[in-house]
């Protein structure tokens, strides 16, 4: 009675594990699936009952596919004709179905619900388990406990085929002690002779480094058992573990066998398994045993065989080691063994990764002597050769002296063009192939489609789709590199809908296309599209590579968000292709953009050979974030490792040149770049122009910008701003108007920045107003806040503060904090309180913990003796806890900057430079100086503020240069009225080399030449005596004195 109960329970189980499981998947469609002649079998299944064959094709066509939804489909049809798992030859096969298509869970539920097994079934669940095993799952483990089930239960006597499944799971586990036991059962049951089974375990016992275990293994077997493959994994097995003596005696019985013989694979072995490293011994090991293997393997027959050397060079090379497959190449020489083109191929492969021009056209001179290289395949691989070496000149005679090509040869010289930027030349190319009736494959459309992608948008969209026709009408369309240089193709120039219309209806998942479409939208600027299909591709467990993920880093790059970033890095981190040198280039300018430098670093020094691009990367990241300093000290580190800097490199440096005002230290830069054949180039000329300009030297810049051979808008907009902004505003305008009549250029918005820049700077107010119509009216140029700041910064200048103020209410645009500042000063210099009152007011709603905003109100007030009030901007300022930042000088001296503040006593030189300003003073003093205390803006006697204008930053920064060396450069940070101030005192110094000076309004005053010659005499009398003078002015040719120190004021800027 008990024993019916169960047989009834277990049958109930089976039937519901049926139902539910029919009701699954008879809702997919059965007959997307099945193969063509499912009408046929459908009908027999229809009039059979009891037969099992009408099922196999269908289960066969699902192994063949590896299709598990068709064998799902298959296996509902079955359990719905009433099949059960009772049925075991049919059960097997299913169990053996859902093996292949790699569900393991199905395959053991079947196994599990099977109420008798035979030795099919389990070798079947063993083999699944084998095949769906690796050594990071608990599959192997269980794949062992169903093996010791199997040993307990089955009666019948175990084959060869049950221990394969579990050989196999022994060389992926970890456990030695399990392949012990596998041996020692099958030593038990007498099938350790079996020819598989041994030459498992000696696999299995190499693995886990038991080669004596192995070796005793290999000796057990019959001699006619042990093939050349066992051989060879024995030798490499001694190679390997270092185990010399072993190795060459091994060699040598292998050399005395009767059976087989060492072949080429032999000599793999020997060049593969050796250890890398620069141990002397070794290398000697490595060459005698490769010599005896080459002598042990060749016959003498063989040794002039032509195929027999060609093989070995090929197998140097597959194994990269192409410095011997040269001397091979040579040694056929030696042995008068005569070259065919396979020879010559080889060889010309060897030529790319030793990078060995002359090398390759030695071996095509010889191909030339020998008559072979008018064989189409030599010919290619020259072409090949010269492409990837880079000298299109050579490539492309060789393919136009060729007397028959084809379409190899079309794509490798096509594809050259294309990756020399001769875009129109591949296109000219392609037209001409089609031409002389070839017809192009894949490779010919996938590389003419990358050239369409090279242009800016748009430029060759038609041909893209000429192209795209092309593909389809030749069924090319559905070819991997064809359909996924469409997808960039057409994203790259715009057409996302087509893009993304290929994308979607491609047959099954393609990484290139993927990582082509997320370029695409983030060309395009759709950021979050290309995070969402990596989001998308994420969840449907496809796993990116490295293009995919640095595509990513771009796109945090551009939303600069450093967190997603960061999470992309830790993604690549993960799956081990972080040190990739694109995506450690891409993850470098995330972590740039995104202010990170820490990180950049720590990512810069963690690439093993960075190029230009990543160096320069770097050293850009450097000045965008204000970190002049090591920018170039990562400069220097880039010369020393032999990288040498291009031409955005020296663009970059001259940059952080002007940013620092490091003019000796731009110099040098400027002469690298000359000696580098970078000076002419568009940028470091651009760069040059703004940097000389930067530091005051403004007839260097201008002699620059005349002999440039580079005239576009961006060189003459550089060249106009720097004019403009020292003061030269006649200049300035003067080069505008020979911009538009002589150079046939078109202004840009910014020309008129410098334009309107150039008016306020030189007082000219109306002719600003004149200027700023025409580029609305003349050039259809759009105003924006920066021209607006341009002239109230004019009218500001020009005393019309009040101008300036309705200017700034009427305009288009929200004032910015720095007109309403511009404008504060303005009314501080005109002493206008009302309007200054109202500005501050407007600035301190824009930024109330602005500190030049109240200093600025305070000096108001100061300027008309209320000191009340003053004390009042004061202690606001400190009930706001807002701190002004001190003005500070700095004078470079031997590439170190000094900084001085006022009134600065830290400095080691300190008695020393109140000296020297003493003898100064005393010596401006004897020719008219008189201190100007109206700028000391402090409630003291007129003895304090006279005392107090003898320690500004400026006199020290400039006394202590004259202390210790013959040229330094000053720059001063400060209040705006800084330069005036300084007036008598600075202007002597500014510079040797002009007549004029400027105050803190920019406007030109003339220079007291007298003082500087007197300054010259006393502060550098030795100089003076031997320097004859190069001065214009008729009393400074009378003095016969030349030149101060070299100690160069640039100018004022707020800190």
């Amino acid at each position: 009675m008990e024993g019916k109960l169960m047989q009834r329970h277990f049958k109930f189980r089976c039937l519901s594990f049926h139902r539910s499981f029919c009701a699954t998947l008879l809702r997919s469609n059965l007959s997307e699936f099945t193969p063509q002649n499912t009408q046929f079998y459908y009908s027999t299944i229809a009039t059979s009952s009891s037969s099992n064959s009408p099922w196999f094709p269908f289960i066969r066509t699902a192994i063949a596919r590896t299709d598990l939804l068709c064998g799902k489909s298959v296996h509902a049809l079955i359990l719905t004709h009433g099949h059960t798992t009772s049925d075991r030859f049919l059960t097997n096969n299913l169990i053996n179905m859902y093996s292949k298509c790699g569900d393991l869970h199905f395959a053991r539920q079947l196994f599990d619900e099977m109420p008798q097994r035979d030795l099919v079934t389990w070798n079947s669940i063993l083999a699944a388990y084998a095949t769906n095993s690796d050594s990071n799952s608990g599959n192997v483990e269980e794949g062992f406990h169903l093996f010791r089930l199997l040993v307990r239960s089955c009666d019948a006597s175990l084959t060869k085929m049950t221990f394969a499944p579990v050989l196999k799971l022994c060389l992926m586990s970890s456990y030695v002690w399990a392949s012990e036991c596998v041996h020692g059962y099958s030593v038990k049951i007498g099938l350790e002779s079996e020819v598989f089974i041994s030459g498992a375990l000696v696999n299995i016992y190499i693995k886990f480094g038991k080669v004596k275990e192995a070796r005793v293994m290999f000796d057990d077997m019959a001699e006619y058992d042990r093939d050349v493959v066992l051989w060879n994994v024995m030798l490499k097995a001694y190679v390997k573990m270092g185990f010399q003596e072993d190795a060459f005696h091994f060699l040598s019985e292998f050399r005395k066998s009767e059976v087989v013989c060492p072949d080429i694979g032999s000599l793999q072995c020997v060049l593969s398994e050796f250890p890398e490293n620069n141990d002397t011994n070794m290398k000697n090991y490595k060459d005698q045993l490769l010599a005896y293997a080459i002598k042990l393997s060749w016959t003498d027959e063989e040794v002039s065989n032509v195929v027999s050397w060609n093989k070995i060079m090929s197998r140097y090379c597959q194994f990269g080691d192409h410095s011997s497959a040269i001397k091979c190449f040579l040694d056929m020489n030696r042995f008068n063994v005569k070259h065919d083109d396979v020879t010559f191929i080889v060889s010309l492969a060897t030529v790319v990764p030793l990078n060995d021009l002359k090398l390759g056209e030695q071996i095509h001179g010889m191909s030339f002597k020998l008559g072979l290289c008018i064989h189409v395949n030599v010919s290619n691989s020259l072409i090949n050769m010269y492409s990837k070496i880079g000298c299109l000149t050579s490539s492309s005679r060789v393919f136009y002296e060729m007397d028959e090509t084809d379409v190899v040869s079309w794509n490798s010289i096509i594809n050259n063009y294309v990756q020399s930027g001769l875009i129109e030349e591949s296109f000219d190319l392609y037209i001409e192939m089609l031409r002389g009736g070839l017809k192009p494959d894949h490779f010919t459309l996938a590389s003419v489609l990358r050239s369409c992608s090279s242009f800016s948008r748009g430029s060759y969209l038609n041909l893209t789709q000429q192209i795209h026709v092309h593909a389809m009408k030749n069924g090319l369309d559905g070819d991997t590199f064809v359909s996924t240089t469409l997808v960039d193709s057409y994203s790259r120039n715009g057409k996302l809908e087509e893009a993304e219309f290929l994308f979607v209806n491609r047959d099954r998942f393609d990484l290139g296309s993927c990582n082509a479409m997320m370029f695409g939208y983030i060309n395009s600027g759709d950021i979050h599209k290309a995070c969402e299909l990596f989001t998308l591709m994420h969840k449907n467990g496809e796993n990116p590579d490295e293009i995919t993920l640095a595509t990513m880093a771009k796109a945090c790059a551009f939303l600069v968000s450093l967190k997603s970033g960061k999470q992309v890095h830790g993604y690549a981190f993960k799956l081990g292709v972080d040190q990739d040198l694109y995506l450690s280039s891409s993850l470098l300018d995330m972590y740039i953009k995104c202010g990170d430098m820490e990180d950049a670093h720590q990512v810069f020094d963690e690439i093993q050979y960075p190029d230009e691009v990543s160096w320069t990367s770097m050293i850009s990241g450097c000045v965008e974030n204000s970190d002049e300093n090591r920018a170039f000290v990562i400069y220097h580190k880039m010369r020393q490792s032999g990288v040498l800097p291009d031409e955005y490199t020296f663009a970059t440096l001259i940059k952080a040149c002007s940013y620092s005002t490091a003019l000796e230290q731009g110099r040098q830069i400027h002469a690298n770049a000359i000696k580098s054949n970078c000076g002419g180039d568009a940028y470091v000329s651009t760069s040059l122009i703004d940097f000389y300009a930067k530091c005051g030297n403004i007839d260097e810049s201008y002699s620059l910008f005349k002999r440039t051979h580079v005239h576009n808008i961006v060189v003459w907009n550089a060249m106009l701003v720097g004019l403009a902004q020292y003061g030269h505003g006649k200049e300035a305008l003067d080069l505008f108007n020979d911009l538009k009549s002589n150079a046939n250029l078109m202004p840009d918005r910014v020309t008129f920045i410098g334009v309107l820049s150039a008016c306020s700077h030189s007082g000219l107010i109306s002719e600003a107003y004149v200027y700023f119509d025409s580029m609305v009216r003349d050039y259809g140029i759009k105003p924006e806040i920066e021209h607006y700041s341009c002239l109230v910064d004019a009218l500001g200048r020009g005393g019309l503060v009040k101008e300036a103020e309705s200017l700034i209410t009427t305009m288009p645009f929200e004032a910015s904090s720095s007109m309403y500042r511009a404008l504060l000063g303005a009314c501080r210099v005109q002493g206008d309180m009302e309007t200054g009152k109202r500005v501050a007011t407007k600035l301190l709603e824009l930024e109330p913990f602005d500190s030049s905003a109240y200093v600025l109100l305070s000096n108001i007030y100061a300027a008309s003796n209320q000191w009340s009030k003053v004390a009042d901007a004061r202690k606001t300022m400190i009930s706001k806890n807002v701190k002004k930042d001190p003005g500070f000088s700095w004078i470079n001296i031997k590439s170190k900057d000094h900084v001085f503040v006022v009134d600065d006593r830290s400095h080691p030189q300190w008695e020393k430079i109140c000296i020297k300003i003493e003898d100064l003073m005393k010596l401006i003093k004897e020719d008219g100086y008189v201190p100007d205390t109206d700028f000391v803006l402090l409630d003291v006697e007129e003895e304090e503020k006279v005392r107090s204008l003898y320690f500004h930053s400026e006199k020290l920064a400039i006394a202590f240069g004259l202390l210790t060396m013959e040229s330094a450069l000053v720059v001063i940070i400060g209040e705006p009225e800084s330069v005036k101030r300084m007036s008598w005192f600075s202007k002597t110094i500014s510079s040797p080399y002009c007549f004029q000076w400027t105050d803190s309004q920019r406007w030109t005053h003339e220079n007291m030449l007298k003082m500087e010659i007197q300054l010259a005499i006393h502060t550098d009398s030795k100089r003076a005596d031997r320097l004859r003078s190069v001065y214009a002015s008729k009393e400074a040719a009378e003095s016969g004195h030349v030149e101060i120190k070299r100690i160069e004021f640039l100018g004022s800027r707020k800190s």
